[in-house]
């Protein structure tokens, strides 16, 4: 008989990835099905294995499919012996139906455990620079949901208490039913110029706020099209957020930023460009892959003492040589003799975090700026260079070498592949509502890039959309399609990359507007 599986219903926090708790990071890496809210952050899918079944809770229509069916889901999972992660966005058990969920697998005798989620009834407020209490003005909040069923008795909201209560009051899912909800308060003696705040999509780089008054703030967010998902904050706290909106003031704050690195590379662009305020969408256009032809770099591990010089042109390069290095060797010391050069700097403290010293590193991190610092450095007559780098990469550096009288082996020690995969709707969503930026970090993200999307054509369909290149190799394939990055980074690493986007910020889409949820 199979062993029952365990539902974890987790909380995904109120959009922002880096929110999400540790705990539920680690569940989420060892899922076999995952269940998510269509408020969910889709990054967060990347956390699970790729081999995991990903269901999308907003395929369900509430009225076809009600919760009934959700939750049979979770036991059919369940039985069928998986570890499942329920996603919900904010926290499960705040306004998140975590509860019945919980009370139906504990009378299915369905183990399973509850992980809390930042609920957006906090970081809303905070990310519009909100604080929900201060000393000067208030001790307490009161949190309630504007979707409450006014015919239940038992949880109809009585808005003639809440008027009285003192503080913060933060009402969620309460947008369609604004007009009612401030005019219950006001009837019931909440004064009317009381100062309101209402966040459309909190914590994340779409994020937008409006601010009005209790007798205004119907007008404005008409006007603002506010729709959900938007956290009302009500109280004279709202007063602090011209001080303290720290969120919206981010230098790329409301950008929207593509990452075309592989998966297993994108994380510190992507952290760059989130901590500057970056929409960030990682489609990796390539798979980093082993090289199809291993023997030159048999070979070439045989014979390290024999060669001049190591060149390393990526961080890739270092990785994947390493990697087979150390299945040859035990000890780093039986690199020899050789001396090292590296392309750039992130190459360079690559090699460093290995321990090794990098002798040559050129101001120019092109290719055939290796080969004139090397000329210049010493002869290169008759001296054995490896270079360690990507199947089919450019033949400038070989060239240039072997014309000053080197001898060069050209050992590929990867290969990059496309990447089509779309795990998280990364995808689809930069087909459907454009960006503001698309990045590249090397000629094969570019060309990767445009036999799936077709860049050109790309383009066209979103004039505001523009190209960031890390440095001139990058540029030169994108000059091959006859297009002209809007930047290039100087200095060639990421933190050019986002450096060069900050200054030269592309304006704001007058009318791009995020693909429309389906209702639940």
């Amino acid at each position: 008989m199979k062993a029952t599986g365990i539902v974890y219903l987790v909380g995904a926090g109120p959009g922002d990835p880096g929110l999400l708790t540790r705990r539920g990071a680690e569940l989420l890496g060892r899922a076999e099905v995952v269940i998510y809210d269509r408020l969910v952050n889709p990054a967060l899918l990347r956390l699970a294995p790729a081999s995991a079944e990903r269901i999308a809770r907003g395929h369900f229509q509430e009225a076809a499919v009600p919760q009934e069916a959700m939750t049979a889901l979770l036991i059919a999972k369940a039985r069928d012996g998986k570890t499942v992660v329920r996603l919900k966005g904010g926290d499960p058990f705040v306004f998140g139906r975590g509860g019945e969920e919980a009370a139906e697998l504990a009378a299915a005798k369905i183990p399973f455990e509850v992980v809390p989620g930042v609920s957006a009834a906090i970081a809303g407020p905070t990310y519009g620079g909100i604080p929900l209490t201060h000393r000067a003005y208030c001790s307490s909040f009161t949190v309630f949901t504007g979707h409450d069923d006014p015919s239940d008795e038992a949880t109809a909201l009585r808005y003639e208490q809440i008027a009285k209560i003192p503080g913060t009051k933060v009402v969620l899912m309460g947008v369609k039913r604004l007009a009612e909800l401030t005019e219950s308060l006001i009837a019931h003696g909440l004064p009317p110029e009381t100062p309101v705040a209402m966040i459309h999509w909190a914590t994340l780089a779409r994020q937008h706020s409006v601010e009005g008054t209790l007798a205004t703030i119907v007008q404005r967010a008409t006007a603002a099209d506010l729709q959900p998902p938007t956290v009302l904050v009500i109280g004279d706290v709202v007063k602090l957020r011209s001080q303290l909106n720290w969120f919206e003031q981010r230098p790329l704050f409301g950008q929207r930023v593509v990452v075309t690195r592989s998966r297993e590379q994108a994380g510190d662009l992507t952290r760059l460009l989130a901590e500057r305020g970056a929409d960030v969408l990682e489609v990796p256009t390539i798979k980093i892959l082993p090289p199809q032809d291993r023997e030159l770099l048999t070979d070439a591990l045989l014979e390290l003492n024999a060669y001049d010089w190591l060149i390393f042109t990526s961080t890739n390069g270092v990785t994947e040589f390493f990697h087979y290095f150390f299945k040859a060797f035990e000890d780093l010391r039986d690199i020899g003799g050789v001396r090292i050069a590296a392309v750039g700097p992130a190459t360079a403290a690559k090699l460093k975090a290995l321990h090794l010293k990098v002798d040559l590193m050129p101001a120019d991190h092109t290719a055939i700026g290796v080969a004139k610092a090397l000329a210049s450095y010493e002869s290169i007559e008759n001296l054995r260079f490896c270079l360690l780098r990507a199947e089919d990469a450019n033949p400038d550096l070989p060239e240039e070498l072997e014309a000053g009288g080197g001898i060069v082996d050209d050992i590929p020690v990867y290969r990059t592949v496309p990447d089509t995969e779309d795990l998280d709707g990364a995808s689809a969503s930069l087909l459907a509502a454009g960006a503001d930026w698309v990045t590249f970090t090397s000629g094969s993200t570019v060309q990767s890039f445009t036999a799936r999307f077709n860049l050109p054509e790309l383009l066209k369909q979103f004039p505001n959309l523009k190209l960031a290149s890390i440095g001139p190799e990058t540029t030169k394939a994108i000059q091959a399609l006859g297009l002209a990055p809007a930047v290039e980074a100087k200095p060639h690493t990421m933190e050019g990359l986002v450096a060069a986007l900050e200054k030269l910020r592309a304006p704001k889409p007058a009318a791009r507007q995020p693909a429309r949820q389906p209702k639940r």
